[in-house]
């Protein structure tokens, strides 16, 4: 499977944000180039090198670097570090990198890495230390401990701190905005939390089921500050990082050498980008090592007593996803305890081992831990490029030849292989689940004809579209035999399609996933003087005002724009239903992942101009952005509110390079007609660029800043 199509080519909004800072799976594909296979390097403990002289000691060993290499080769990955502890002990451990010119090195065990997600595991345990002190009840309302926590829905009240831990608490799921920076620790996003969340409302009953949130844990990290009095960081140095002698996991806030950080890497820049700082603390902004989480996932099933008990660690280990709403499946890469992601995860279960994970992405770095409780024994894998989910299929593999190789499992089983499915007759009854869905985003139309449904593709493609037939059973089956499809009646009133599907990774293995993709809709006809109204923005644009010009969110467009989508009935926006001319709600309650990040959509006018207000940003209609100047001298001011200006590429301007004189921390961002970026000033310090024939050029800084432009012919 060639990744050789970037992220920004890949990635949607919703698919970005599913992968990113659970990022529980990869919907961001590969933010790099692919490179040609070549031999890696690695380093083993001393330890263990000395009893590595035969090939079965070397099976564990050897499946790493096949993992690496193929990780290298063919999923966009520029670096990559591994470590695996047994016992207490470092018994393996490496990785690769390239250097400025391409070449593949060993890479340093102490070379750090955003680790994403795994940041939730943190602050976790964390506020589980302060359970163990008796200083919160995780069974208390939220309010407790942060009296100044309020929504525009009474039921905020009933959240607890468990459920924000299980993904339960119903918020809507995640503010993003300015919080991953280039070179920036500005801490703008959780500053206003609390605030933003003041005027939201929840998506769900408090309880009624677990959907990722990254809010949740944003949350965490204020309780944490409150209850203990310190920093966020400060906590994670003297409660975590000084008692297990750790000294790469740091926080964007704290004071390291940045130079320690895996470089990140861009196809088309020969530069290293600059630094990503996930200013989102407790929910993806912990930097570490492959050897250093580790080190911590002893503490997470209970090894450090003295740091946090067997007990909260145990109870963190609990399928808390059980308790509401949930797929009737058993074999899952979901399965929420508190913090991890599964803590049942499979294949391990098909060997009668109990396993625990917990994957991370941010834009560029991804992450994945696995833990076995049981046999104290876990992985971490963290890498520049790729995704957490190809990071966790990868570490799954080696660990399974680490537990061959150990003697703790006599072998592996293959992977399993499928036939194309035999279509049987279905019955009448199942024509009742045709009709419109939606998802957080879109809507998709389910038409079921001779017992056969057409399906788009899912997970970002790594369900390709194609065609389910019917197989009895009341389940759909695809082409290729991997995937079933069901229609489920919930305990909530909805109607889901549930997806079970096996998914292949070339070169590193498959994983096994079940969730429900779509929620069946009712119908939402609307006044005529209304839908005219949402007719008049099909199609359009809007784009993102009020994110900063260093984000590296510009490194993927899609989440800076929002096109406009009705379903064919005109009810529905964007899977948000149409309330009345200007405001459209989100309906999606979907378990598991697919009802994560929801927004609504509310339109406004000022001075002739109509603006978006969705998942927290400032959007701009496509009707407001003008023409970039063609003249040789121009000017672009940003306005006193700071926002963003963005502008159309003229026809004969097209070809001609733009050069910028900037002020300091202003910047701009040149894209293509596809929206690939061009340019990125604040990732390259460039301050010229060509400008593409159709393309799009965005200049951001402070407000009252003056950035002079000259266009020539190149």
């Amino acid at each position: 499977m060639k990744q050789s199509i970037p992220i920004w080519k890949k990635t949607g909004t919703t698919a970005l944000v599913a992968l990113m800072l659970t990022m529980p799976i990869a919907q961001a594909q590969s933010v790099a180039a692919p490179v040609s296979p070549a031999t890696a390097t690695y380093t083993m403990p001393t330890s263990m090198a000395a009893q590595s002289n035969t090939a079965q000691s070397n099976l564990a060993q050897a499946k790493a670097q096949e993992m690496i290499e193929a990780l290298m080769a063919n999923y966009g990955v520029t670096g990559a570090q591994y470590a695996i502890r047994d016992g207490g002990k470092l018994v393996l451990s490496g990785g690769t990198t390239l250097d400025d010119e391409g070449n593949k090195q060993q890479i340093e065990a102490g070379s750090m890495f955003g680790i994403g997600s795994i940041s939730k595991m943190y602050v976790t345990a964390a506020t589980m230390m302060l359970a163990d002190e008796g200083k919160v009840d995780i069974d208390q309302p939220l309010t407790t401990y942060l009296p100044n926590f309020k929504m525009a829905d009474e039921r905020y009240k009933q959240i607890t701190v468990r459920m924000l831990m299980n993904h339960s608490a119903g918020l809507y799921g995640s503010h993003y905005k300015n919080t991953i920076l280039m070179d920036d620790n500005d801490t703008q996003n959780i500053d206003q939390l609390l605030n933003k969340l003041s005027k939201e409302r929840l998506k769900s009953d408090p309880g009624e089921y677990s959907v990722y949130a990254n809010d949740g844990f944003q949350l965490l990290e204020l309780l944490v500050e409150q209850v203990s009095g310190m920093s966020y960081s400060e906590f994670l140095q003297q409660r975590v990082s000084e008692p297990l002698g750790l000294t790469a996991t740091k926080t964007p806030l704290d004071t390291f050498d940045r130079s320690r950080l895996e470089p990140l890497r861009l196809p088309g820049l020969s530069n290293q980008l600059p630094t990503e700082n996930a200013n989102i603390l407790g929910t993806g902004g912990v930097y570490s090592t492959a050897e250093e989480l580790t080190s911590f996932s002893e503490v997470l099933i209970g090894k450090h007593p003295e740091l946090l008990s067997s007990t909260s660690a145990n109870a963190m280990l609990q399928p808390e996803y059980r308790n509401g709403v949930w797929v009737p499946e058993t074999k899952n890469a979901f399965g929420y305890g508190l913090g991890w992601d599964s803590v049942d995860l499979e294949p391990f279960g098909d060997y009668g081992i109990r396993a625990a994970t917990k994957g991370g992405d941010t834009i560029m770095y991804h992450s994945a831990l696995i833990s076995l409780p049981d046999h104290d024994i876990s992985i971490a894998l963290v890498s520049a490029g790729g995704s957490s989910v190809f990071n966790t299929t990868a570490a799954t593999n080696i660990l399974l030849q680490y537990l061959k190789q150990t003697g703790t499992i006599t072998s592996i089983s293959p992977e399993p292989t499928f036939e194309k499915p035999v279509q049987q007759k279905m019955p009448e009854t199942m024509n009742q689940y045709a009709g419109l869905y939606a998802t957080v985003g879109e809507t998709r139309t389910i038409a079921i004809k001779d017992g056969k449904i057409e399906m788009p593709a899912m997970m970002s493609d790594l369900i390709p579209a194609q065609a389910y037939v019917y197989t009895g059973e009341q389940q759909f089956t695809s082409e290729d035999g991997r995937t079933i499809l069901a229609f489920d009646k919930q305990t909530n009133g909805h109607t889901y399609v549930r997806i079970r599907s096996d998914l292949v990774f070339p070169g590193i293995g498959h994983a096994r996933m079940a969730f429900y993709e779509l929620q069946k809709l009712d119908k939402n006809p609307l006044d005529a003087s209304v839908a005219k109204v949402w007719k008049q923005r099909e199609g359009k644009s809007y784009y993102a005002l009020d994110e900063k010009i260093n984000s590296f969110f510009y490194i993927s467009p899609s989440i800076l724009t929002k096109t406009v989508k009705l379903d064919a009935s005109g009810g529905y926006a964007n899977g948000t239903q149409i309330v009345d001319a200007d405001h459209a709600v989100n309906v999606a309650e979907i378990p598991v992942m697919n009802g994560r990040d929801a927004f609504d959509l509310d339109f406004s006018r000022q001075n002739g101009v109509e603006y978006l207000q969705a998942d927290g940003r400032t959007y701009v209609s496509e009707d407001a952005v003008s023409k970039l100047s063609g003249g040789h001298h121009s000017v672009v001011t940003i306005p006193a509110s700071g926002n963003a200006r963005w502008f159309n590429v003229p026809d004969h301007a097209a070809g001609k390079q733009m050069t910028v004189k900037l002020p300091a921390n202003a910047g701009f961002v040149v894209y293509d007609k596809d929206d690939t970026p061009l340019a990125l000033s604040a990732a390259t310090g460039a301050n010229t660029a060509v400008l593409p024939k159709g393309g799009k050029v965005v200049f951001g800084g402070k407000a009252g800043d003056v950035l002079n432009i000259r266009l020539e012919k190149k």
